[in-house]
């Protein structure tokens, strides 16, 4: 119980920003455009320097003999997720458009503003191994299933349009922090203290967008559609279960099991709803999915945890 009222407290900490960005936004408070230019900023500066400080502190050659297992569970991961979403989204949506954005929620919970935010909240020693955990879910959201599931097929066409989407900004925060870490090379004081300064407005930053993408959609009446608790209670229920009963049966490292389970209790994705959206495409389903999964996921995140504790 003590496990769950602290996750809980967490976790209300994450959601009373949220609550803030929704009222803000609804009360017209903020200027237009705000959400884009916010979530511009924690793409490429907050979060990305919140990587390259973690990576450069964490990821040592001591630290090595350890991060392999991390990385390997992280693409198990990704190897059972995605053919197991694929299955399921087949019966949940006739629309090939909706069935891929059923695909997409149930592939990829939200383990990028979301999962960094409670990991960095709760265990911010384990951060480094969660990033380490999760980096084959950043290729594959990048490389494949925001531009094939979520992107028109003329947006994603191009030269060169693989190398840009595979080289984002977290990607590339990831690669420096590593190179850093590895050697640690002095850096000035004001460039380290610049680097944390900005990571710290990572986690508020992340929160402050959900409220704010959540207050711009109307959703009356998604809530009405029954597959959106259906596909939350998959998500963030029976998938992370699943992972917790799996781990039990082979000795499995309890660090790696948390970190995997910090990825796979998140919530449904706003990619679903941002990157549609930015094509002039209907993403009330999609908004009334995100919507209910962060407002359920308040309990199930402390539980899932509180579960992990206790076998």
């Amino acid at each position: 119980m003590g496990t769950f009222l602290s996750t809980l407290g967490q976790i209300g900490y994450l959601f009373l920003i949220i609550i803030v960005g929704f009222l803000f936004a609804k009360l017209a408070r903020l200027p237009e455009k705000s959400t884009a230019v916010l979530s511009r900023l924690e793409s490429v500066i907050f979060m990305p320097s919140l990587i390259i400080s973690n990576f450069m502190a964490n990821f040592t050659v001591t630290r090595l003999a350890t991060a392999w297992k991390f990385f390997l569970t992280g693409s198990i991961v990704m190897g059972v997720s995605i053919p197991l979403a694929y299955f399921i989204s087949r019966f949940t949506a006739k629309d090939k458009y909706t069935r891929n954005i059923h695909l997409y929620s149930l592939a990829f919970a939200n383990f990028g503003f979301m999962g960094t935010a409670v990991v960095s909240g709760l265990y911010p020693e384990l951060f480094t191994d969660y990033l380490i955990l999760v980096t084959p879910f950043w290729i594959l959201n990048y490389g494949w299933s925001v531009s094939f599931l979520l992107m028109p097929k003329e947006a994603r066409e191009g030269k060169g349009a693989v190398i840009k989407r595979i080289c984002n900004p977290m990607f590339v925060g990831m690669l420096i922090g590593i190179v850093l870490g590895l050697t640690q090379l002095p850096l000035p004081e004001f460039i380290t203290s610049t680097l944390n300064g900005l990571s710290s407005c990572m986690s508020p930053i992340a929160m402050l967008i959900t409220g704010m993408t959540v207050a711009s959609i109307s959703i009356k009446s998604t809530l009405k559609d029954k597959r959106i608790y259906v596909l939350s209670l998959i998500r963030l229920i029976l998938i992370p279960l699943a992972f917790l009963g799996i781990c039990s049966v082979f000795p499995i490292d309890r660090s790696v099991v948390l970190c995997g389970l910090c990825a796979l209790a998140m919530p449904l994705g706003l990619n679903t709803v941002v990157i549609p959206g930015a094509y002039g495409k209907d993403t009330a389903h999609a908004a009334g999915m995100a919507i209910v999964s962060h407002l359920l996921s308040a309990l199930t995140i402390p539980l899932m945890i509180s579960i992990y504790f206790t076998i």
